[in-house]
C-alpha cells in the first residue's frame, strides 16, 4: 500500500490499525516497529503522524527510548471500546433508544451475558 492508498481510507481506519498493532504487541513500540507490523508500503512519516495524533488524543502514551519514542495504548482494547460506547451514549439525543437498538443486535448468548453482567435475575448460574 502506498501513502496515496492510505489517504483514500476511511477516516480513522489507519488509527484503528495502529491501535491494533499496539494492543497486540503487549509492550511499547517505536514508530519503526509499528511500521514493520503494518502493511508494506506505509511511509515512516505517516506512521509517525498517526502516533502523534493518537498521543494528542491521549489514546497512547509515549516515552523517550534512545533517540526515538516508544508508544503504548493508555487503555486496553476492551476499555477503549467501552469508552467509545460511553461517548456514543453521551452524544445520543435518546440514549434509551440507542441502547434498545443495540440490544436488538445482540445474539442470544450476548444478551444472556449482558443480563448476567447487569445482575438481571433469571440468567445466573
Amino acid at each position: 500500500m502506498t501513502d496515496t492508498d492510505a489517504r483514500k481510507r476511511a477516516a480513522g481506519e489507519l488509527e484503528a490499525e495502529v491501535m491494533g498493532v499496539l494492543w497486540s504487541a503487549g509492550s511499547p513500540l517505536t514508530p519503526a516497529q509499528v511500521q514493520e507490523r503494518l502493511q508494506p508500503g506505509l511511509a515512516y512519516n505517516t506512521v509517525q503522524t498517526i502516533l502523534t495524533r493518537l498521543a494528542d488524543k491521549r489514546l497512547v502514551s509515549r516515552a523517550q527510548v534512545g533517540r526515538a519514542h516508544a508508544y503504548q495504548p493508555v487503555l486496553d482494547e476492551a476499555a477503549s471500546a467501552a469508552a467509545r460506547l460511553r461517548a456514543t451514549l453521551d452524544a445520543a439525543g435518546d440514549p434509551r433508544l440507542v441502547l434498545q437498538r443495540f440490544a436488538e443486535t445482540l445474539d442470544g448468548d450476548e444478551a444472556r451475558l449482558l443480563r448476567e453482567l447487569l445482575g438481571a435475575p433469571g440468567d445466573r448460574p
